[in-house]
C-alpha cells in the first residue's frame, strides 16, 4: 500500500482515468484493491476511496452526488 501511495504522489497522472459520472477521478490498482483519487494539482491529491474492485466504484459516485458544487 505504501508503494502505491508513493507512486500516486510522485506520478499522479499514472492512474486510469475514470469516465462518465466519475470523470476527474483516477483509479490505481494494488493487488485486489483499488485506490480512487482526485488530482487537484501536482501538490494536492485527494484520496476518495480505497476498497475491493467489486464495490469501489459505487462509493465515489455516491460521494460525488452528495457533494454540493463549490461556492454553494
Amino acid at each position: 500500500m505504501k508503494a502505491a501511495l508513493n507512486l500516486i504522489a510522485s506520478e499522479p497522472g499514472a492512474g486510469k482515468s475514470l469516465q462518465a459520472e466519475r470523470r476527474g477521478l483516477k483509479s490505481f490498482k494494488i493487488g485486489r484493491l483499488r485506490i480512487i483519487c482526485k488530482v487537484a494539482s501536482k501538490r494536492i491529491i485527494e484520496i476518495v476511496a480505497i476498497g475491493p474492485l467489486r464495490t469501489i466504484y459505487e462509493e465515489p459516485y455516491r460521494l460525488l452526488k452528495q457533494t454540493p458544487p463549490a461556492g454553494s
